[in-house]
């Protein structure tokens, strides 16, 4: 009977060390729940942030001043919070685009078209003038004789990044038409830089004897002195074509309400030279307004992509 007795206390006991157990793990579920939603920098019914991207083909420094200053704009135009965040790479970018990380990218006419397979519903909606005739510039060092980009075969060569438009898919198409193979007639294989000015730096310093990049960034650097004319010269300018452009991602409305893919749009091509503040960020873009643009207007950078095997 002890024994008995014994025995029912015992398990009485594991039963309610058991219970507090339980109650102890319940209540530390509900305070990591009250500690998330306290740590949120979201108050109820605010919308969240607007991340915005650009690929990045240039200098850090000046695509942080460049997107930063278009993120201020956006933020007082459209009455939301608005965050840059830069990507490694081009490919990064796109990927961020597809997964709806960010959903306000400026992009380049491949990685454009890139972006827009990978979220079918974005849209092409702003570029600056200079992108409906863009042109990348082939550049060579100053030592070598050659007239054409015939006379580039059997000199090192170098890209930029393997996504650019004006660094590798468009100088790309023109050797083709010019009767080189980019893949056996240069001395070894072409490098990709990863930037525009990376490329022009590298052909200044003999470490390849040409290159291709965007025009605008050539222009840019020789015009601020950082070139050294004496090393490297230009070799050709290119036909025109399509570039650079915004596109905004397929959730913006369903996300931030119905009509703000349209407001972004119209507050980019507001845009203007005439306000101070609103000038100094146009400036780093190397233009005075932005313009609207589509979708189709890119219909000749995907079909010389396919054609090259850039995309599938």
């Amino acid at each position: 009977m002890h024994i008995e007795y014994g025995l029912l206390i015992v398990k009485l006991t594991r039963i309610a060390l058991i219970a507090i157990a339980l109650m102890a793990v319940i209540a530390l579920a509900c305070g990591a729940d009250s500690s998330s939603a306290t740590d949120s920098t979201a108050t109820p019914g605010e919308k969240p942030t607007l991340v915005i991207g650009g690929i990045p083909d240039q200098d850090v420094s000046i695509l942080e001043e460049r997107f930063n200053g278009i993120a201020d704009y956006l933020e007082k135009e459209l009455n939301i919070t608005v965050e840059y965040r830069s990507s490694i790479s081009y490919s990064a970018l796109v990927t961020a685009f597809r997964n709806g990380d960010v959903k306000l990218a400026w992009f380049g006419g491949l990685t454009g078209v890139q972006a827009r397979l990978a979220a079918p519903g974005a849209a092409a909606i702003a570029q600056r003038p200079l992108d409906t005739e863009f042109r990348s510039v082939f550049i060579i060092r100053s030592d070598i004789e050659a007239d054409s980009l015939a006379g580039l075969k059997g000199h090192s060569f170098t890209f930029g990044s393997e996504s650019s438009t004006s660094g590798h898919l468009m100088p790309r198409y023109f050797l083709n038409e010019a009767g080189v193979d980019p893949e056996t007639d240069f001395r070894g294989k072409p490098s990709y830089s990863g930037s525009h000015d990376t490329t022009w730096k590298l052909v200044e310093a003999g470490t390849f004897d040409a290159g291709a990049l965007n025009q605008a960034v050539w222009d840019r650097a020789v015009a601020d002195g950082q070139v050294d004319t004496s090393k490297v010269k230009v070799l050709l300018v290119t036909d025109p074509y399509y570039d650079y452009h915004w596109v905004t991602g397929p959730t913006l409305d369903s996300v931030y309400g119905a009509g703000t893919a349209d407001q972004v749009k119209a507050a980019l091509l507001a845009m203007s030279a005439d306000n101070p503040d609103e000038k100094a960020v146009l400036d780093l873009f190397q233009t005075g307004s932005f313009i609207a643009t589509e979708n189709s207007n890119y219909d000749a950078i995907e079909a010389t992509a396919r054609g090259l095997g850039l995309i599938e």
